[in-house]
């Protein structure tokens, strides 16, 4: 549940919403920001449900209602597709986000290393070991997806809203998830890049790793060194 609890944006009270709904939310927000487009092929049922921490079932219902939305295709004996947006009006999560658009990369960079680094030192005192577990376990399977753009963009973002949920300041954790859905469609080429998601998988075991030893000043500089690689690569593919 901690893993689909925050849909970059939302400022709605998502604990009435199922967990089916949650899932279809998170999955409709990675395409209308351009994470997931047009002609991707989603991980199969057990992987998502692995990365999202909840049952095929689950996640086949999830499923369900995308494909109902016309926004996957999925076709028996095949790898579900992503069609696009569908004619579903932009997601209201990404609607919150429309306001950072017209900030540079810069300011945004900036502004998110403020706050990611200080949330990350709160979650260095006070991660509990479920979600640490989890952090884990993400990484562990984020060694797998090196080659799997798609597979570890998903993965990615549920190794992120693990992280901010585990510094127990809701807010805090709200505003950055704002500042990660940020320019998605571009972090999404930079991933692309060779040995740019070995370089990302990296970046977490450090920071994994200073979660486990419970020291926030190491927490910070591994989040900070993560910050920059992922500063480097959007302003890269951003560039004309």
């Amino acid at each position: 549940m901690e893993l689909i609890a925050r849909v970059p944006g939302d400022k709605g009270d998502i604990a009435k919403r199922t967990v089916k709904e949650q899932i279809s939310d998170k999955l409709a927000y990675m395409i209308h920001s351009g994470l997931l487009r047009a002609g991707d092929e989603l991980p199969s049922e057990r992987e998502l449900a692995a990365t999202l921490g909840v049952s095929r079932e689950t996640v086949r219902a999830a499923i369900g209602v995308l494909q109902a939305r016309q926004m996957i295709e999925v076709n028996q004996g095949a790898r579900t597709r992503v069609l696009g947006p569908g004619p579903m009006p932009l997601h209201e999560s990404v609607g919150v986000l429309g306001g950072l658009r017209h900030r540079s990369l810069e300011e945004v960079a900036e502004a998110r290393a403020a706050v990611e680094v200080q949330v990350i030192r709160l979650a260095a005192q006070r991660i509990e070991p479920a979600p640490l577990a989890r952090l884990q376990a993400l990484v562990g399977e984020q060694r797998t997806m090196l080659d799997d753009p798609v597979r570890f963009q998903i993965s990615d973002q549920a190794f992120h809203s693990v992280l901010y949920d585990a510094c127990g300041n809701g807010l805090l954790a709200d505003v950055v998830s704002d500042f990660y859905g940020y320019a998605l469609e571009f972090r999404r080429l930079a991933l692309q890049r060779p040995g740019a998601i070995a370089h990302s998988v990296a970046d977490h075991e450090r920071i994994v790793a200073a979660l486990c030893a419970g020291d926030p000043d190491a927490a910070a500089a591994a989040v900070q060194q993560h910050l920059d690689h992922v500063h480097r690569g959007t302003r890269d593919v951003m560039a004309p």
